[in-house]
């Protein structure tokens, strides 16, 4: 699934002066294909895609990546260069490289999934940055007229490659954009949110990534043949998280790992990308990269950030987009799903950011007066919005209360002792898109569009929880982090808690332009919402059981925001127990979910007191 993200970087974006395109790429450019030693010996391949101009010298831009360095063959070319927003850098005359990082594809070694970072190297000790060190000096002092500056950028998985680059400490590193970057696979990125498990990216990406690769080679993996098409009923039959460790085989070192370390303990620590920012280069320059609307790293992208501003003294921006993930990279950036931005938002950032961003550092050329600190588009209002920090220094962390009958305000009292409560079921567990969408087996697109989605078809079950405001008489406009703060009891000793942030539409709203076939009266856009396993409450390391029927204080974050909820809109809050496939079925028992079989799956009363509270950024006018 990742990788097919990734590709989408290399997707159209838009036009230039003059095109590029296949053609013009192989009479301008030449491709080269080696193999770069590292210092234990190790040999990691490489294609380099240099200009055929040698009448000035050329910046090198680096992606190193775990999904292939495809096509390979000396005279075949990509044809993502001439049809994406790397068409950019190619008419800039950069050299191009792209580089399978250790044990993937047809470099050497041995592959290790996020491979921690050692500050403890010694000898020939290697981690991903030293492999970065070593691909840059070998660039540096092998590839023709290169103007000895080197900037790297990545998406995704490449993303985390990158953040390492920024710890590789080469002096020629001067620019680096980690885009969608894993930052931390147990709390907020891909595969865990909050310490519960992601199931249908997990499952689906790991049965054919994670596979093993003796040697080198050029043929990928096979994933996972859905023997159903209706992946919904496919997950749910399957049931508990120990079958589908039967169908993934011995052979899936990751998933062995996943299932063998259930909670946030050492294994996972060591690999927080966040962890070492410290010793960031101050001479890199960072551009951080993300979607607001990114269903796998999200976390990441804010995260990393916020990391960085926190302990490195260097040069660090970022940039949140209206987008899925990796769609900055893609041709169209004017919707996610129904939902409508009002602009190409994917050409403003090739144009206006990523491009300058490199030629200011790499080339000279130039300036990033433009790229401001925080450069963030806020949906509803459909506006790119520039600050001199993130959160902002207006923005206040105000309380909205489910309060009774479904109320929603932040003049409540919130300490109310009565409640709402819901049976949840995992044996019909809450979907994470309507069923109708469920049943077009295209999951991919769903997977990604289910993030600002209409909530209409949650909003009608009986365990799921609504509280809604009155209709807005001024606009709201949030910016930050959200905090949910819920009072709750449980018949068992465990549950999930899903906190959806939602911008309910006017009854009579539609989009004008003639194109639209889905029914935008009262849409129920989800704008934000997250999973919290609940025995991680008070921590990720020792998770504790419930006491059942006892008020129970769940806190936990969800990512960003940046959302204006128009006049004449309301805002709603939904709460719920499961959140099916994307995030596995808790079986409301204390124990461990990876060994957990078939028949240790409860129903469970949920009750939610009307002291509970969300936490919303509100920024002033």
């Amino acid at each position: 699934m990742k990788k097919i993200f990734f590709l989408l970087l290399l997707l159209p974006l838009i036009n230039i002066a003059q095109t590029v395109d296949s053609a013009w790429i192989v009479n301008n450019y030449t491709k080269t294909e080696l193999m770069i030693p590292m210092r234990d010996g190790i040999k990691l391949f490489t294609t380099i895609y240099a200009p055929k101009d040698q009448s000035e010298s050329h910046p090198i831009l680096l992606t190193r990546t775990p999904y292939s360095c495809a096509p390979y063959g000396a005279g075949i070319f990509n044809s993502g260069f001439w049809r994406g927003p790397r068409s950019y850098f190619f008419k800039e005359n950069y050299i191009y490289v792209l580089q399978d990082v250790r044990g993937r594809w047809m470099s050497e070694g041995e592959f290790e999934d996020i491979r921690p970072f050692n500050p403890n190297k010694t000898a020939n000790q290697t981690d991903e940055t030293t492999d970065t060190y070593d691909a840059i000096d070998w660039m540096i002092k092998n590839i023709p007229q290169n103007n000895g500056k080197v900037g790297v950028f990545g998406t995704s998985y490449p993303g985390f490659y990158a953040t390492m680059a920024t710890l590789s400490n080469h002096p020629a590193l001067k620019a680096v954009s980690p885009q969608a970057p894993v930052t931390e696979w147990f709390i907020g990125d891909d595969f865990h949110h909050n310490g519960a498990f992601m199931l249908a990216d997990g499952f689906a990406f790991y049965a054919g990534f994670g596979k093993p690769r003796p040697k080198p080679t050029t043929i990928g993996p096979k994933g996972f043949d859905f023997p159903i098409k209706d992946y919904f009923d496919f997950y749910l039959r399957t049931g508990a998280i120990s079958n589908f460790t039967k169908l993934m085989g011995d052979s899936i070192r990751f998933w062995k790992d996943l299932m063998a370390h259930p909670n946030y303990d050492e294994f996972w620590q060591v690999r927080n990308a966040r962890k070492h920012v410290d010793k960031i280069n101050p001479d890199v320059a960072t551009l951080i990269v993300g979607g607001l609307y990114d269903a796998e790293d999200c976390y990441g992208a804010w995260n990393l950030y916020k990391a960085i501003e926190a302990k490195s003294k260097n040069n660090n921006k970022i940039v949140m987009g209206p987008w899925y993930h990796g769609q900055w990279g893609a041709m169209d950036g004017t919707k996610l799903g129904n939902v409508e931005w009002g602009s190409n938002t994917s050409e403003w950032f090739g144009k206006n950011i990523e491009l300058p961003f490199f030629n200011y550092y790499l080339k000279g050329k130039g300036n990033v007066d433009q790229i401001k600190e925080a450069n963030i588009f806020f949906s509803g209002s459909n506006e790119w919005k520039q600050f001199e920090s993130w959160p902002l220094t207006s923005m206040r962390m105000t309380p909205y209360v489910l309060g009774k009958n479904g109320s929603l305000s932040s003049n409540l009292n919130t300490s109310a002792t009565t409640h709402d409560e819901y049976l949840s079921d995992p044996a019909k567990p809450v979907p994470y898109i309507s069923d109708v969408y469920m049943m077009k087996a295209t999951p991919n697109r769903h997977y990604r569009e289910y993030m600002d989605d209409d909530q209409k078809f949650a909003s009608r079950r009986t365990d799921v929880m609504v509280y809604q405001t009155p209709v807005l008489e001024d606009d709201l406009t949030l910016g930050g982090p959200i905090v949910a703060d819920l009072m709750v009891a449980i018949s068992n000793t465990d549950a999930d808690f899903v906190v959806k942030v939602i911008d309910v539409y006017p009854d009579n709203f539609e989009y004008n332009n003639g194109r639209h076939d889905y029914l935008m009266s009262g849409y129920q856009q989800l704008v934000r919402g997250e999973v919290m396993r609940g025995k991680f409450r008070n921590s990720f390391e020792k998770p504790e059981p419930f006491v059942p029927n006892k008020p129970t204080q769940v806190k936990f974050n969800l990512p960003d925001v940046a959302h204006t909820f128009k006049k004449g809109h309301r805002l709603m809050i939904q709460v719920q127990s499961s959140w099916f496939p994307i995030v596995d079925r808790n079986p409301q028992q204390f124990l461990n979910i990876y060994e957990a079989k078939d028949e240790d799956f409860k129903k469970a009363t949920i009750k939610i007191f009307h002291q509970s509270k969300i936490m919303l950024p509100v920024i002033n006018k």
